[in-house]
């Protein structure tokens, strides 16, 4: 890996530190070669202050340590992006993030798409929302709808209309996402039993 370090004159460059499970970006440090050479060492993230004007690891003081999972450097060679396992809070305010985020699993829209369902089930009272309305007719009624999905979808995928299979497939997983909530579970949970499963 060849790091340009002289791009800047006080030879630092930015690191981003990613969580390698969530992916979420956790804070933002520099790096000089000292620090990037003691973080290689280490498999510790450490940083170059540019305040006290030292080398500090993350954690040194809190034992909320960054370890080392993968270090990728940019086209331009200055700027990394280090992928880490973050043992407890990251920023030193005690927040998950140095933006003050929750560091949770984020499947983007699927994501969102939990929290209407969330939404809908608890601040509706069944007369306008499809979604509460299952809530309120019970797991049954639910588990019903998943498995009529899963039939549509197993019918269009023996068929070669590839419109139809995709709209069956989203209207099963949306109704799978219904289901997972009744059951007090989100798509973290069987991310988590996915990931259990394959070490």
């Amino acid at each position: 890996m060849t790091i340009d370090f002289d791009k800047d004159p006080n030879g630092l460059i930015p690191a981003i530190i990613q969580d390698a499970r969530t992916k979420n970006v956790l804070m933002l440090g520099y790096m000089n070669q000292a620090a990037f050479d003691k973080t290689q060492e280490t498999q510790r993230v450490t940083f170059y202050s540019r305040s006290k004007q030292r080398l500090w690891t993350k954690g040194e003081e809190s034992g909320n340590f960054l370890n080392v999972v993968d270090i990728k450097n940019d086209c331009d060679g200055d700027t990394l992006l280090i992928s880490v396992r973050p043992v407890g809070p990251t920023c030193h305010t005690g927040t998950d993030t140095c933006w003050g985020e929750e560091n949770s699993p984020n499947f983007a829209f699927l994501s969102q798409l939990e929290g209407i369902i969330k939404q809908r089930r608890t601040t509706d009272d069944g007369s306008s929302s499809y979604v509460a309305s299952l809530f309120e007719k019970g797991i049954n009624k639910i588990a019903q709808k998943v498995g009529e999905e899963a039939i549509e979808t197993v019918i269009e995928a023996k068929d070669d209309n590839d419109e139809l299979f995709l709209y069956e497939s989203a209207d099963l997983l949306f109704h799978y996402l219904i289901l997972l909530q009744a059951k007090g579970f989100t798509l973290a949970d069987i991310e988590a039993e996915l990931r259990n499963r394959n070490k």
